[in-house]
């Protein structure tokens, strides 16, 4: 996977994790990295901050056909990375229209810009395990059939196969990366693993008693968020585009990320300090996701290090380091 000095990428998506994570290992390679970033009234950097010198930020919306076409103007890239979404799960049931028309038909607005202004370029859709949904099989590969239960996971659906179409219709260089539970300390609030770690590191430092959760018993095969987009640049430096699955091969449950995350803080015995409220449940929900990194290992040379507990460590120190910092 040779020299990248001088690529130009483009970033959509580049404010949130895995952009952010994505876009300090593109210029660690050398690359001129630009990012779409919607115009809102107070811009959402928080996570590339620290990048805003380096970068080149702009303006879209994957809501806007030519607003694409004008940031592809603009960033001539090589390589087209697409990680915007609505991407919470939750969401995506009180909002279905947005989640559909930013999810799914944003990624085949991105993609026909790219047949218009950059059809030489190579493209990554953030596909995602929740395509699996209801599983038909476990683990799963790249061949198992989809059973999405969420707006989400229909629109994440929706746009795995129109690059499939894309790359098939059009001779594009398109790839998927279905891409299972990834976290950092850099995870939003609103999802569950950060929902812990924040909030034991709250009960760690007096701010708070209870953490409340939907429900215990959901698995999910969850890793680190920075070696999974490692993982998204492997897969478009191949010789011919393909579609794979980003996993650690291990699952977990939300009670096992709980009881570590308090071990972490010292607290044995968490049940005192958590409580299930029937709000944070989903109208359909996915019980268990076990992802089978077997072709990543093989033709991308990937493999998931760092495991369960090593993760919960790091997001509940680097909560406790960010809350006593606010101190």
């Amino acid at each position: 996977m040779g020299g990248s000095e001088g690529r130009r990428a483009l970033v959509t998506g580049i404010t949130g994790q895995d952009g952010s994570y994505l876009a300090e290992q593109l210029l660690e390679k050398g690359y001129e990295v630009y990012g779409l970033v919607r115009r809102l009234s107070t811009p959402n950097t928080q996570n590339i901050h620290h990048l805003l010198e380096r970068i080149h930020l702009v303006d879209g919306d994957l809501h806007d056909q030519a607003s694409l076409e004008s940031a592809l103007r603009t960033a001539q890239p090589d390589e087209i990375y697409n990680l915007a979404a609505q991407s919470f799960v939750g969401v995506s049931f009180n909002q279905p229209v947005v989640t559909g028309e930013v999810t799914g038909l944003g990624a085949v607005r991105l993609l026909e810009a790219m047949r218009n202004r950059a059809d030489k370029a190579r493209f990554y859709q953030a596909s995602s395990s929740e395509m699996f949904g209801k599983v038909l099989e476990t683990p799963q590969t790249e061949r198992t059939g989809f059973y999405p239960r969420s707006p989400y996971g229909v629109a994440k659906v929706y746009a795995y196969w129109a690059c499939v179409n894309y790359r098939e219709s059009y001779g594009l260089y398109v790839c998927n990366g279905i891409l299972y539970n990834h976290e950092s300390e850099r995870r939003g609030l609103e999802f569950v693993t950060r929902k812990i770690s924040d909030g034991v590191a709250r009960i760690k430092l007096g701010k708070a008693k209870k953490i409340r959760l939907g429900t215990l018993d959901t698995r999910r095969d969850w890793g680190y968020a920075p070696e999974y987009t490692d993982f998204m640049w492997r897969t478009i430096q191949q010789p011919s585009p393909d579609d794979y699955i980003g996993a650690t091969g291990e699952s977990h449950s939300v009670r096992e990320f709980v009881e570590l995350a308090f071990r972490t803080i010292g607290i044995p015995d968490w049940k005192d300090y958590v409580e299930l409220d029937p709000r944070f449940a989903r109208p359909a929900d996915v019980d268990h996701l076990l992802g089978d990194p077997t072709k990543a290992k093989e033709k991308l040379g990937w493999v998931a290090k760092v495991r369960f507990p090593e993760l919960v460590k790091i997001m509940v120190e680097a909560d406790l380091r960010r809350l006593s910092a606010e101190r």
